[in-house]
């Protein structure tokens, strides 16, 4: 006989992710029995990784542990985490044997729905399902809030469930102190994470404390609330991920890459984790384990929405030094296949004619090449060119050069480059790094670095001499000459500090609002690490 578990159950779509094929078949049936409408199944991680990122499912069954993967169902609901493809409205129910119980309990207090043990029952199934269910009606309000892009409300309703200690507080808990993180209310983040941790040592809150600290600039304290945590959780993957961002604002890239190598061997089949570290391997010359990173990435994800087209950008790079044409060929058309499938993408556009200045070289097309290269230098000072995009172009350069093709404008392009992005130590080394062994666009780029601060140094002369208003205009001058983010955020900090001295004050503040939006929010800082460590530990907040 059929059992309804939710009244819309005939509508329910259900996906069964589990190697063994008697147990895919037992859940498949127990679902059925049910009364689950559609019931998809998959035997390997990665075909249900696709299937996940194609379309919304209500209900999840997924093992934990997989025969012959390096990726366990806990990867896998990270990934998916993490790339935001998981939503509220689907529960997550992981399947496990003793032997992981323990990993899988404690995820199941961080972002799992609920986990059920080995050997089961149909019974033991549905209690799970209907308990997720109800955490999900419970909190509805929050969720809708969610949806409709009301982020204000829905951490409202967090917090207040928090503060009453009402069912489900904990997880509202977490939800809410995410969603102060995201609007910037990182003193409510933090109180709630504290109250939690306060409660019970909870991993996810001690890292969402060290996020908090990375937001607010208080590096030295993150990295040492971070270390604590590793110590206490060594093999806790979102740590890392959060500890790589603090190193590389840091500028430490070293220890950076060396985080990610552990990390990445946490959690071996973990897309981002590859690519951050072989992009890092890249800027630090570590060739092989670049190439060994990056070409997994490849392997594994190609097909993925989590994929980031830049992999293939380091790896035309890392193929033309090698003079590989047969792998340079196929990376090329890899990327010639993504502008295809999203034909509107300047990103995009900007990695293949990169790729085509290389193609040109290999095939001693200099015309061609020269043609490639001066498209991607006329965007040099538009908005939405990024410090990815500027980062790409500087690591180019000594390959043209290396080729023996003498460029007569590189200089000043490289010197545009330096001026715009010098905004921190860490910029400007990883902008050294990729200029590599062309010693003399490395000069260019720390003498940018110098005039940046000369820049300050000489506007704020003017402040110490009781002239604000002089010291605003200053950098408002040199912000615009240059587009550097630092500069810009400086005049707009001197303003706020000195209003009550410069009179046209009201007419300033939105023209370095505006200057701040175009220039200091698309990628001025150090791009490698940030996203992955400003969203690790956190909740999925698609809804």
């Amino acid at each position: 006989m059929t059992r309804l578990i939710y009244p819309d159950v005939h509508d329910c779509r259900a996906l069964v992710i589990d190697g063994n094929a008697t147990s895919r078949s037992i859940l498949v049936n127990m679902l059925r029995q049910m009364g689950v409408g559609h019931v998809y199944q998959s035997g390997r991680v990665m075909e249900a990784r696709r299937h996940l990122e194609n379309r919304v499912f209500d209900i999840v069954l997924c093992d934990y542990h997989f025969d012959n993967s390096t990726m366990s169902g806990q990867d896998l609901l990270d990934d998916l985490r993490r790339a935001q493809l998981l939503p509220y409205s689907t529960v997550f129910v992981m399947v496990t044997g003793e032997a992981s119980y323990t990993s899988v309990a404690e995820a199941a207090e961080a972002a799992l729905d609920s986990y059920l043990l080995k050997p089961h029952t149909a019974t033991a199934l549905e209690q799970r399902l209907l308990q997720a269910r109800h955490r999900k009606k419970v909190l509805k309000d929050i969720f809708e809030a969610i949806e409709a892009g009301e982020l204000e409300l829905a951490a409202k309703h967090c917090q207040e469930r928090f503060e009453r200690r009402e069912q489900y507080w904990l997880y509202a808990a977490r939800i809410g102190a995410e969603l102060f993180i995201r609007l910037g209310k990182h003193d409510s983040a933090r109180t709630m994470y504290e109250s939690v941790q306060a409660h019970q040592a909870l991993p996810w809150a001690k890292l969402g404390i060290a996020r908090v600290e990375v937001e607010t600039g208080q590096l030295p304290q993150a990295r040492r609330t971070l270390e604590s945590l590793i110590s206490e959780q060594p093999t806790y993957a979102d740590a890392y991920d959060v500890m790589s961002r603090v190193q590389i604002e840091q500028g430490d890239l070293a220890a950076a890459m060396e985080t990610y190598r552990t990390a990445a061997s946490i959690t071996p089949a973990s897309i981002g984790r590859l690519q951050k570290l072989g992009m890092l391997a890249f800027y630090q010359g570590e060739t092989a384990q670049a190439l060994e990173s990056l070409e997994r990435s490849v392997r594994i994800g190609l097909s993925s929405k989590m994929f980031d087209c830049q992999t293939l950008v380091l790896l035309a790079q890392l193929y033309f030094d090698a003079r590989d044409t047969k792998g340079f060929m196929h990376n090329h058309e890899s990327l010639v296949k993504a502008n295809e499938r999203r034909a509107d993408s300047v990103r995009l556009q900007r990695f293949l004619l990169l790729s085509n200045v290389l193609m040109a070289l290999l095939e001693r097309r200099n015309d061609g090449a020269f043609e490639h290269l001066r498209a991607l230098a006329a965007d040099i000072r538009a908005e939405d060119f990024d410090f990815e995009a500027a980062i790409n172009m500087i690591s180019l350069m000594p390959r043209v050069k290396q080729a023996g093709i003498a460029v007569a404008e590189a200089s000043g392009w490289i010197r545009d480059i330096a001026h715009r992005f010098c905004a921190s130590n860490a910029a400007t080394d990883l902008m050294a790094l990729a200029a590599g062994s062309a010693e003399d666009y490395v000069t260019i780029v720390r003498e940018g670095h110098q005039s940046i601060a000369g820049m300050a140094e000489q506007a704020m002369n003017h402040t110490v001499a009781g002239a604000p208003a002089e010291a605003v205009k200053a950098l408002m001058v040199r912000g615009t000459e240059t587009l550097n983010a630092k500069l810009i955020d400086l005049a707009g900090l001197v303003l706020q500090r000195h209003a009550s001295k410069i009179a046209n004050r009201d007419e300033l503040a939105p023209i370095i609002s505006s200057m701040r939006t175009r220039y200091c929010t698309k990628g001025a800082q150090v791009a490698i690490g940030a996203q992955m460590g400003r969203v690790a530990g956190g909740l999925n907040l698609r809804a």
